[in-house]
């Protein structure tokens, strides 16, 4: 579910639609939360589609840490990608905002997090933009990724959350473990397919990524 102060608008027809935010949402809230209304294909049902409806599913959804692809019900599946994106996901299961986002501002995101198993080129007018997002962006960019998080997540608790309610009582009690010990943090890396995460031994361990 996206945040409720966001509505969805037409952008171009080159980039589509995007959202955006009709009201301040300050830094530390949670923008998107996987709720129980979103559509799961796991890896076996997506191969019984036809290629037209792969090629929809893959527009529109992103692949979690279990290999399933998530298309969202409402409008979070219209959320653009940006190099300086003001949104990223968690390794706990929401998106959170990491800086404020202004009314009338669109609300983006990263999508390297996302998974992905072939390169997307990317139209985006930032000066330091990666001209393309793939299947190599994890392990490039996830301590990048993990830094932003941990300076947002320190506001997570000063800030109205309108989708708290939805976030689950195994997660909630992992956020209460890090703010008494913030050595508990759980790493971006997290959300990565986990049959990639056996490379990585010693980020299994310590679920910090270091």
């Amino acid at each position: 579910m996206i945040h409720p102060k966001t509505e969805i608008k037409h952008i171009s027809d080159e980039v589509g639609y995007g959202v955006f935010a009709t009201e301040l949402i300050p830094e530390g809230t949670i923008v998107y939360v996987k709720d129980s209304l979103e559509i799961v294909v796991s890896p076996t049902d997506y191969l019984l589609y036809t290629g037209e409806m792969q090629d929809v599913i893959e527009k529109y959804s992103y692949i979690d840490e279990n290999g399933n692809r998530i298309i969202s019900w409402d409008f979070a599946k219209y959320v653009n990608h940006c190099c300086n994106c003001n949104t990223i996901s968690t390794g706990y299961g929401f998106e959170m905002a990491i800086r404020d986002i202004h009314p009338g501002e669109q609300i983006t995101d990263e999508y390297g997090i996302f998974n992905l198993e072939t390169e997307i080129p990317l139209i985006c007018s930032e000066s330091h933009c990666r001209k393309k997002v793939g299947p190599t962006d994890f392990d490039s960019h996830y301590q990048v990724w993990d830094e932003k998080i941990r300076k947002s997540i320190a506001h997570l608790f000063e800030v109205n959350q309108p989708l708290m309610p939805l976030i689950d009582t195994e997660t909630r009690g992992q956020l209460d473990q890090f703010f008494q010990d913030p050595t508990t943090y759980r790493s971006v890396y997290s959300l990565k397919h986990k049959k990639e995460l056996k490379k990585h031994p010693s980020i299994l361990a310590n679920g910090i990524g270091h």
